[in-house]
């Protein structure tokens, strides 16, 4: 294990009976990053976190933490932080009393105790609800308090399973923006559990897509999304459109229409991704796309949005939808049933293997 990794998963698999919830999944987590398990329900994601935390045990396979074997610790022998989506704070006890159970727990002196819970109720900026009970605070304040208690006694990884998940949209983006600091703040790993991508996207160092009990592809948020492994991780991160079809000798052919691309894969059933800003959209006369958007084709708007710097445009070609995001400045803005063309170079579609 090398200097920068934590934590290293070798072979994990989770069996229920004839039911593989996690399928042979080998990842190293490297010390002090924001790792984000992102996937569709039952994809194995939470499962991975389980085992981690020691809820459940593996069928197969080896977890190591900081060179120890993780597997053969009980779950409250691992001291691994864990906040869930519901907070399940003591209500009969204060702020500060909630986030100084885990250190009375461990019999941390109590000057001690005092010096660190001040110091995470400065941290999650709720020193002025001390001394308030969990039903006098919001969602999102309560939450914060469940992260406090779960950091307070400086575990070497935080679990997190969809914690912002109930919150509404407004309050669940300012949360994001407040792990980000407190995330910063601490250095430790953050091992972080949800289905939203946007979540996954303005959080993580890495993400790690998880798909039918393995994983699909790890990355940045600018390599899964530029540079998608699998079909499924171009569809599960960001917007696009694909287009079903076949490929032989570097042209995806589809309605009777050939597009070159620079994707090599093998010949025979394909599908053909494009990222919407990827998209030039043109009247069809006189045509104006650029020269270099060799790959074009003519399609009806069916939908026109604005949302903000850019117009949205969802068009029906003849091989299939196309989305398109455009800048709203300096743009012609092209009507509801109007007759357009889209264009995109080789070099941004990418073509997937189907067969």
């Amino acid at each position: 294990m090398s200097d920068d990794t934590i934590l290293n998963l070798q072979g994990l698999t989770k069996a229920y009976g004839k039911a593989i919830a996690l399928d042979n999944i080998d990842l190293t987590i490297r010390r002090g990053e924001f790792l984000t398990f992102l996937g569709p329900s039952g994809s194995g994601k939470t499962t991975t976190l389980n085992l981690i935390a020691g809820f459940i045990e593996a069928t197969s396979g080896t977890m190591d933490l900081n060179g120890e074997a993780l597997e053969k610790l009980r779950a409250h022998e691992r001291n691994l932080g864990v906040v869930f989506q519901h907070y399940a704070l003591f209500p009969h006890m204060t702020v500060r009393e909630n986030i100084a159970y885990p250190l009375k727990q461990r019999k941390v002196p109590k000057a001690e105790r005092v010096e660190s819970v001040d110091r995470v109720l400065r941290m999650v900026r709720l020193e002025q609800y001390a001394s308030r009970y969990p039903k006098q605070l919001s969602g999102g304040q309560q939450q914060r308090v469940a992260l406090a208690r779960a950091v307070v006694y400086r575990p070497p990884i935080l679990l997190m399973d969809e914690p912002l998940g109930a919150l509404d949209k407004k309050l669940r983006e300012w949360l994001q923006v407040e792990l980000r600091r407190i995330h910063r703040e601490l250095g430790s790993t953050f091992i972080y559990v949800t289905h939203d991508q946007e979540e996954a996207l303005a959080l993580s160092d890495r993400i790690a897509v998880f798909n039918e009990g393995q994983i699909e592809q790890i990355g940045t948020a600018q390599e899964l999304y530029n540079e998608p492994g699998t079909l499924f991780v171009g569809r599960f991160i960001g917007e696009s459109s694909i287009f079903e079809g076949e490929v032989n000798d570097g042209v995806f052919s589809a309605g009777g229409m050939r597009f070159p691309c620079s994707s090599k894969v093998p010949s025979g059933p394909a599908a053909l991704l494009v990222r919407p800003e990827h998209f030039s959209v043109s009247a069809t006369e006189p045509c104006t796309l650029a020269p270099e958007l060799t790959n074009h084709i003519e399609g009806d708007v069916i939908d026109m949005v604005f949302v903000g710097a850019t117009i949205k445009y969802t068009l029906k070609t003849s091989i299939g939808e196309a989305i398109a995001h455009v800048p709203a400045v300096g743009t012609m803005e092209h009507g509801i049933g109007d007759r357009v063309t889209i264009g995109w170079s080789p070099s941004d579609g990418k073509v997937f293997a189907t067969g």
